[in-house]
């Protein structure tokens, strides 16, 4: 069985790799670079696949771990930061609607 989703290890709203590491007879798990599959936690997600007998495989592993996660790091900031602007946005954009909705009738038209 091959599963394809395409996803960063900080989302956790991924309904095809959750579906995937529910399976038990799914035994082995390949991904491209380890931070795809989780930005952090890979050791203990690791240790839990291989207690129940099975392979988390990581096509392409860096070769530095300390500049991995100086990069990972990056990747998290920038996340957390475009999350943070597209909080900023849409509560800018539900109070405009809310003032328009309050607004009398003959300022709407």
């Amino acid at each position: 069985m091959v599963v394809k989703e395409i996803g960063s290890g900080v989302n956790e709203s991924r309904p095809k790799l959750l579906s995937l590491l529910k399976e038990s007879r799914i035994t082995r798990v390949v991904v491209e670079h380890r931070d795809r599959l989780t930005c952090f936690g890979f050791h203990s997600s690791d240790a839990l696949f291989a207690i129940q007998g099975r392979v988390i495989e990581v096509v392409n592993a860096a070769e530095n771990e300390k500049e991995e996660f100086l990069a990972d790091l990056a990747r998290l900031i920038s996340s957390f930061c475009a999350r943070l602007y597209r909080q900023r946005r849409a509560k800018r954009t539900t109070e405009k609607l809310v003032e328009h909705l309050q607004a009398p009738e003959e300022e709407q038209s």
